[in-house]
């Protein structure tokens, strides 16, 4: 359980979760009090939604639960919160925050790509929650579904032009230089996509060989995910008529 730097309105408790996507775990994150909001309150586990909601009574109880996107290890505890932290006939409520719209000092703006509905959440001075779109380590699973890559590499675009101090990212550590990291994002997407044109311009045509190529640096075990990106890299390219014509 820790507070952000320099927001002490924002304490961050991590979920017993971890993984090679979830890093240490996924952050839960409650901000403001009297009543306070949760943000991804996490997977469904009672130990850890307990202890938000012990968090959650310690700052005058859970008004309510925003998500950042309906993917399990950011969302499937909300429900079980909001029977925790229930009084009476008076419970939170469990909201998807739309494009523009605002709770309890958030303004949520769309930003898909990692997941069609996922939003980021702004707050005053300049803090952004930003969910799966941007991690504290490494970097975001992009799922091939036709678009999702470029409106990947559109959200981040977007968030560049919010003024952001910083960063409370779905997974991994603050993010106290949310310039420097949004910057970082979209050069390591160009960089595989420039690995990606490179090996095809030389002739390349086994995805097993693009795929050693353009993420030689990735481990083994997130390999399988790989793929799948470079699927979405793939679709990208086809979409923007850059794929050599006799790719199939």
């Amino acid at each position: 359980m820790e507070t952000a730097p320099g927001h002490e309105e924002i304490l961050r408790l991590v979920a017993p979760n971890p993984g090679p996507m979830t890093l240490a775990g996924t952050n839960t994150y409650l901000y403001g009090t009297n009543p306070c909001v949760v943000i991804d309150p996490g997977p469904d586990d009672v130990g850890h939604l307990g202890a938000v909601r012990v968090a959650g009574e310690e700052r005058g109880g859970i008004g309510i639960i925003l998500l950042t996107h309906g993917h399990g290890d950011h969302a499937d505890g909300a429900e079980r919160l909001a029977a925790m932290a229930a009084e009476g006939d008076s419970r939170p409520l469990i909201v998807r925050p739309g494009d523009g719209e605002e709770h309890c000092g958030l303004r949520a703006i769309a930003t898909p790509g990692h997941a069609p509905d996922h939003v980021c959440l702004m707050a005053a001075g300049g803090v952004c929650f930003s969910g799966d779109l941007v991690l504290g380590e490494g970097s975001t699973f992009v799922p091939p579904d036709g678009g999702s890559l470029a409106a990947y590499m559109d959200s981040l675009r977007h968030l560049q032009a919010e003024p952001i101090e910083l960063i409370c990212p779905g997974h991994g550590p603050w993010i106290t230089d949310p310039a420097a990291k949004l910057a970082e994002y979209i050069e390591h997407r160009e960089m595989r996509e420039r690995r990606l044109l490179a090996a095809l311009g030389r002739g390349e045509r086994s995805r097993k060989a693009l795929l050693a190529e353009a993420w030689s640096d990735v481990p083994e075990e997130l390999r399988p995910a790989a793929e799948l990106v470079m699927q979405a890299h793939l679709e990208k390219l086809a979409a923007e008529e850059r794929l050599p014509p006799d790719f199939t």
